[in-house]
């Protein structure tokens, strides 16, 4: 699977994720659906966003989007919608083209020590879905510790 391949579906997934989300609230407000339809739609669309996070950030070091292009990939999954027309930008401006930077291409910034580490996790594609599945469990394990922002305490 390309960087292309991968970051499309996660910004289609993460839109599909808000869309459920939006319709949870909406039926919630008008038909009194559950709390508890709310939270399993909520887990699930926390879910899709942490992975977003992380895609986005591996196509954004892959493709040398640079920290701030990457960063704000991220960030306007925050926005409902904004990751599609943020995936249409860095489509049509190719920088969604090429496949995964498995080895030193020539270029002095491969030489530094993380992209050498992220080639080498590239190469172990196993290993690094694993990673990231630990990781993404992990921030989300916390996340649902800590409960929804509104139930936060007031400092």
């Amino acid at each position: 699977m390309t960087p292309r391949t991968l970051f499309r579906r996660f910004a289609f997934a993460e839109a599909v994720t808000w869309t459920l989300l939006i319709a949870g609230l909406i039926i919630k407000a008008v038909v009194g659906a559950p709390q508890l339809t709310l939270t399993i739609i909520g887990g699930i669309h926390g879910a899709v966003f942490l992975g977003y996070a992380v895609i986005a950030s591996l196509t954004g070091v892959n493709q040398r989007w640079g920290a701030a292009r990457t960063m704000l990939a991220v960030a306007l999954a925050i926005v409902p919608y904004a990751t599609i027309p943020f995936e249409i930008y860095v489509e049509r401006s190719g920088r969604l083209k090429g496949e995964w930077r498995r080895s030193h291409s020539g270029d002095t910034r491969d030489d530094h020590w993380f992209d050498r580490l992220y080639r080498w996790f590239i190469m172990r594609p196993v290993l690094l879905a694993i990673v990231m599945l630990v990781v993404v469990s992990a921030i989300f394990g916390a996340l649902l510790l800590a409960g929804p922002p509104g139930g936060w305490p007031k400092q």
